[in-house]
């Protein structure tokens, strides 16, 4: 009997635990002073310093010009979006668990939906240099903000994060050579 008790206390308390603990992970305060616009326009600069390395799909001319796309469409407007169910369930989920864990993970080599396409080839100083201006205009920037195509409604700081969270999973393909 007691064996039976301890099963069914196993079997509720286990996922009561786990839900509640992973609430406490996902709610909790992390400071994460690199995930700022400033940091990752830094680590651009430094991009900027000597020849890049990719290990990845994309080039860093098309790098460059997917995250400046990001940035210019968060002002302007995507081209196309996730339905609003979507974006205010699984998006708005994805982008709190990318927020807690301070690093964003997704397929390097998707496009935006609708975006112009980017050319294979080009100028990675010229690709560079529209990302920063991108990231300078929208620190700068006092209008409203569109929603993001996946995450929906977004306020200017989390904006900011969801935007340094993508330049940084970005260049985890890149070193400076």
């Amino acid at each position: 009997m007691q064996r039976r008790k301890l099963v069914k206390y196993l079997a509720i308390g286990g996922p009561v635990a786990a839900i509640g603990g992973g609430y406490l992970w996902l709610s909790a305060d992390r400071a994460h002073p690199q995930l700022s616009l400033s940091a990752t326009l830094q680590k651009l600069e430094r991009l900027a310093s000597g020849p890049i390395i990719k290990s990845g799909t994309w080039n860093p001319y098309q790098v460059f010009h997917h995250c400046a796309q990001s940035v210019e469409f968060s002002m302007t407007g995507f081209p196309e979006s996730e339905s609003a169910l979507f974006q205010n369930t699984a998006g708005a989920v994805a982008f709190s668990v990318f927020s807690a864990r301070g690093e964003m993970s997704h397929n390097l080599a998707e496009v935006i939906p609708g975006a112009p396409a980017i050319a294979v080839e080009g100028d990675n100083q010229v690709a560079l240099q529209r990302l920063m201006t991108g990231l300078t205009s929208f620190e700068a920037y006092d209008g409203p903000l569109k929603p993001h195509f996946a995450f929906g409604n977004l306020s200017k700081s989390d904006y900011a994060l969801a935007h340094v969270l993508h330049i940084n999973n970005h260049l985890q393909e890149f070193s400076v050579g």
